[in-house]
């Protein structure tokens, strides 16, 4: 069983947390699924193969006997476009070329990764269920100071909250000050990210997870905090960085609706 707190930080009532919250601790499945869902995130990377080839140039053979010959003209004997009423053009196609190939392009390469359903949906259950271990929350680096137990689970007139403000009230009263606190540090990044618009790093903080958004969803500008409907949580949310157990705060529906689903 765990508690039902207002919004006021005041316990209501008792819930029984759904057995999905039992599932095995499987970091190991954790780390997997959060690289898959990192990978996936990128762009193919490479170059078209037919680029600079996309031409009606050729080259034609010999310098004697023939149709466009360029002996005695001054020109090399390389790939050439067809100008209209005959002759030879610019060269095109090879490197040295205006508009041609690269010499040596990057490698065609898919970052993409895949992992079996009932491997990710493993994941997916072990994520939440690791959101219940105090110690492992700690671990992950999370401040728990005057937090009475996790995962915390609030009333849900918390989805309706409107106002940056009585949102910052809400989860102050629920005893989580401390970590949002340590989320407001700024670090500058190490290496070239600094030059490329993302000088400063900051922590993950809470995970809000909602049943149904009536307002809150929009309030995105508190640091490290994201507030997520349950249809679309996925296992890095869970565990930001493959690392798992984040402070998970509950509305009461969407516990209500994860046991639904769990069954």
């Amino acid at each position: 069983m765990t508690s039902i707190y207002s919004l006021t930080g005041k316990a209501k009532g008792d819930v029984k947390l759904p057995d999905i919250f039992d599932t095995e601790y499987r970091p190991d499945l954790i780390q997997r699924a959060v690289i898959m869902l990192q990978a996936n995130k990128r762009s193919v990377y490479g170059v078209n193969p037919s680029s600079g080839m996309l031409t009606s140039a050729d080259y034609y053979g010999r310098r004697r006997g023939g149709f466009r010959q360029t002996i005695n003209r001054g020109m090399s004997r390389l790939p050439r476009i067809k100008p209209g009423g005959g002759g030879l053009g610019n060269v095109r196609r090879v490197p040295q070329s205006v508009g041609g190939r690269r010499a040596h392009p990057p490698k065609m390469r898919d970052y993409s990764l895949k992992m079996n359903k009932k491997e990710y949906d493993l994941a997916l259950k072990s994520a939440i269920a690791a959101t219940r271990d105090v110690s492992l929350v700690e671990k992950r680096g999370h401040k728990i100071g005057d937090i009475k137990e996790t995962p915390l689970v609030v009333e849900d007139s918390l989805q309706k909250i409107d106002k940056t403000k009585d949102l910052l009230d809400a989860l102050y009263a629920l005893g989580l000050e401390d970590d949002l606190k340590r989320a407001r540090e700024k670090k500058i990044r190490s290496g070239k990210g600094k030059m490329r618009g993302r000088k400063h790093r900051r922590k993950k903080s809470v995970l809000i997870l909602i049943e149904k958004d009536e307002g809150v969803k929009k309030l995105d500008n508190v640091p490290g905090v994201d507030i997520v409907e349950l249809s679309d949580v996925d296992v890095e949310m869970l565990a930001p960085g493959t690392h798992p157990a984040r402070l998970t705060v509950w509305t009461e529906s969407a516990l209500k609706k994860i046991g639904e689903l769990s069954v």
